[in-house]
């Protein structure tokens, strides 16, 4: 029910985002304690602070896990397959006796595709609901704002796809199942440089997003770095419809290629103008771009591009065919974007600290999510133990190519980099 509500809502997506940035510091009041190093990434930055609430503990014969997800608005794809993917491994735990013979209840609050409804259904989750732990979400901008509420109340946070490099120095309380945008910006790079053969950029940001700004930086770094040249960055906002202004000015630096940063709702009709004005170059971007509908926002002008993704349905490794075969035994079908991967790992992971923690409570979860040691995800490998919330993830280089059917996202899969293949 929950896909086929997906599927059938993708038409009435609106195209802008609300803007996702918030303030990125921590909560007020008296000086956080502070233990461990936070790092951007692979290098070592200061002490995260470690919060001073003691969080929730389990009552009863009920285990509580909230979601904070979108459900409505621009975000809403990607929304809909997190709750799907966290929803199917509660049901495996529970299916498996729970922990310590108590079911596991996830509690989903809608975000609506805005940071500030995001912070406000996190608090709902936390003080009404007393859930142990958060999960959530996939835009940065309302993570962050999330972040705030898990430090402030001792919550452990999971962040599904939130890649803003800087997150987890919220708190040591502040966990993701995903990479970073300081690794995902360089892998573009090299498969830009080496692999494309491309020399000179030019980048498209959405100034509005604090996710896309980051990723343009960290790709301009790297690109660079590699003897690449930007010759160009033109920047538009969230919910903007006409790039023909920006695309022409581009077009007069000759790049031989283009790096879209922001989300799928804009990339889709950059890609398409651009043809319009006659830049015919090679294009390529992030995460961001993880869904169905920029094949049809972009058209036969988005066939060919690139873009960095977690995981692709077409992976043979075990964990994903294992996966695959529980998605479809549940919803029917195929998942639509790598948020129900994602999703699915980031409550499997919080199942597996529960049953690792001395006491099922917020604190003691916490503990045994900064304990992890290779956690078998779906998206690969996780390992959380010294890495201070950020774990060191493969990635994946896909390209889109025409949808083979109604359930195909047109991903195929170009090349996977490791961690140690690349450097910010």
């Amino acid at each position: 029910m929950i896909l086929e509500k997906y599927r059938a809502g993708l038409a009435a997506l609106a195209v802008g985002f609300l803007a996702l940035g918030c303030n990125s510091g921590g909560s007020g009041g008296e000086t956080p304690k502070t233990g461990g190093t936070a790092t951007s990434g692979n290098e070592t930055a200061s002490t995260r602070p470690v919060p001073s609430a003691p969080g929730n503990a389990v009552e009863g014969d009920t285990i509580k896990l909230g979601l904070v997800a979108s459900q409505n608005g621009a975000l809403r794809p990607w929304g809909v397959d997190s709750i799907a993917g966290a929803q199917l491994a509660v049901d495996e735990a529970n299916k498996a006796g729970g922990v310590q013979g108590k079911q596991i209840q996830l509690i989903v609050s809608d975000s609506n595709s805005n940071p500030e409804q995001g912070k406000s259904a996190a608090e709902r989750l936390v003080s009404e609901d007393k859930v142990v732990a958060l999960l959530g979400e996939v835009a940065s901008g309302i993570t962050l704002a999330m972040a705030d509420v898990a430090f402030e109340a001792g919550v452990p946070l999971i962040a599904v796809g939130a890649t803003r490099t800087d997150l987890t120095n919220k708190g040591s309380n502040i966990f993701r199942v995903c990479y970073t945008d300081d690794f995902q910006g360089p892998v573009m790079a090299k498969f830009a440089y080496e692999e494309l053969n491309l020399r000179n950029v030019a980048l498209v940001t959405d100034r509005q997003q604090p996710y896309s700004k980051g990723l343009s930086d960290s790709f301009r770094k790297a690109f660079t770095s590699l003897g690449g040249t930007v010759v160009d960055e033109q920047f538009y906002e969230s919910g903007t419809t006409d790039f023909k202004g920006i695309l022409t000015s581009i077009k007069a630096n000759n790049p031989d290629g283009l790096f879209m940063s922001g989300y799928f709702s804009e990339t889709g009709p950059i890609a398409r103008q651009a043809k319009e004005v006659g830049l015919s170059v090679k294009m390529m971007g992030g995460d961001g771009w993880d869904s169905s509908e920029i094949l049809q926002t972009g058209g036969e002008a988005i066939v060919g591009s690139y873009f960095c993704n977690h995981y692709n349905n077409e992976e043979n490794r075990p964990e994903v065919q294992a996966f695959l075969e529980k998605w479809r035994a549940k919803y029917g079908q195929l998942p639509g974007t790598t948020m129900g991967a994602l999703g699915y790992d980031a409550a499997a992971l919080a199942v597996d600290a529960l049953k690792r923690a001395s006491a099922l409570n917020s604190k003691a979860l916490a503990e045994a999510i900064e304990n992890t040691e290779n956690f078998a995800g779906v998206t690969g490998s996780i390992t959380l133990k010294g890495m201070n919330g950020n774990p060191q993830k493969r990635a994946l280089v896909v390209e889109l190519q025409p949808a083979k059917g109604p359930r195909d996202n047109g991903q195929r899969f170009a090349k996977a980099y490791e961690p140690n293949e690349v450097r910010p």
